[in-house]
């Protein structure tokens, strides 16, 4: 499952303790299209581990300025709370998955 992560409800995800990665994108970023069905597939296979989210960063701006997202697709990845990891471009499902990893 892929939340939809706002800055409205970023708090409350990250509050859970479960590890999380948001995908900063948006509708018009080629790169993040390409993306997304690696980020589904990877969300299904991690499903009960990790929880994955996807935030518009066009709608979304709070969240964006506070993590200082200028380039998308960014990918943010936090255990217990903190942020552990970045990565910023398109990327092929292994390289993800390793960073998912790390999470577990």
């Amino acid at each position: 499952m892929v939340y939809e992560v706002t800055d409205a409800n970023f708090a409350q995800l990250l509050a859970e303790g479960k590890p999380l990665v948001v995908d900063f994108w948006a509708p018009w970023c080629g790169p993040c299209k390409m993306m997304l069905p690696i980020v589904d597939e990877l969300a299904a296979e991690y499903d009960g581990r990790v929880n994955v989210g996807k935030l518009n960063v066009d709608e979304n701006g709070d969240t964006c300025e506070q993590f200082g997202i200028m380039n998308i697709p960014t990918m943010l990845f936090f255990k217990n709370g903190e942020l552990v990891n970045r990565h910023v471009g398109a990327c092929r499902k292994p390289d993800l998955q390793k960073l998912f990893d790390t999470l577990l």
